[in-house]
């Protein structure tokens, strides 16, 4: 029967969020159980286009991506795909009315991640954004208000800041992985070779701003969808703020992360503020 089939892509797509975020996989348990495996089918998809990008250095990623776009596009036509997370992520995407340019607009940004190693300009590195964060956290978002586009269109920009200040934590975190290993340079204006206070200051006031905006859209959302993404935003508060205190030039060697024993506490003060209705 599909149904067993069906079971079986979602404990896959499950397993990628279990297996390569903890912290992510974390705040998603956070969230009501009836959207918990739409997130985890979102996660799965990105999860597995950006691995293609990022790294499978042995293999012919071009061709590699090709066919996954193939696949996907097939998948979204037929509702079905030996694919497991494709399979899984099809389901999604016709449950919640996913529209094709958020998907289109997220595998252009990861095509860019083929070939593009530097983003010059502000335009450049804002479609980027766009694409490869601004519309995973869309597509959420369609999962977190289950149909209502008006509450969609309210939260819409407030998604799209916190999307894109995730991603330039991540960015700033990965600074010397991205730089050193895939040769990339995502920040415009900005030599990372010799990064400085200023700089790194600048992107982080950057950061913050878009952080300021997403909270502002955390506080509406839906209860089933609110605990959980407090729980990744204050996660991801915490990892800026040791970024803040990081000097430039550690930045640069090394990769900074929020221990285990943070994490849990981190999670804990997230729970008494849910719980007391602080938010």
């Amino acid at each position: 029967m599909k149904s067993i089939f069906d079971t079986i892509s979602f404990d896959c797509s499950r397993n990628v969020t279990k297996s390569y975020s903890t912290s992510f996989s974390a705040a998603v348990k956070m969230l009501a159980p009836s959207i918990r495996q739409d997130i985890y089918n979102i996660y799965g998809f990105v999860r597995f286009a950006d691995e293609i990008v990022d790294t499978f250095h042995d293999y012919n990623k071009e061709v590699l991506f090709e066919m996954f776009e193939k696949d996907l596009a097939s998948a979204l036509e037929n509702k079905i795909s030996l694919n497991p997370i494709l399979n899984s992520f099809q389901h999604t995407v016709h449950r919640y009315n996913i529209p094709m340019s958020m998907i289109n607009a997220f595998m252009k940004s990861m095509k860019l991640d083929l070939h593009k190693s530097e983003y010059k300009t502000v335009d450049e590195y804002n479609e980027y954004i766009y694409g490869s964060a601004d519309v995973v956290g869309l597509m959420c978002l369609k999962v977190f208000v289950n149909g209502n586009d008006t509450k969609f269109l309210e939260l819409e920009q407030s998604a799209m800041r916190l999307g894109s200040a995730f991603q330039k934590v991540n960015f700033l975190r990965d600074l010397k992985a991205d730089y050193e290993d895939l040769n990339r340079t995502y920040f415009p204006n900005t030599d990372l070779s010799k990064l400085d206070e200023h700089s790194k200051n600048e992107i982080i006031k950057e950061i913050e701003a878009d952080f300021h905006a997403g909270f502002e859209g955390i506080l509406k959302l839906p209860m089933e969808a609110k605990f959980g993404v407090y729980t990744a935003f204050v996660y991801y508060k915490k990892l800026l703020s040791k970024l803040k205190k990081t000097p430039s030039t550690e930045i640069k060697n090394t990769r900074i992360r929020v221990p285990d024993y943070q994490k849990f506490g981190l999670m804990a003060k997230c729970y008494v503020n849910y719980r007391l209705n602080l938010l």
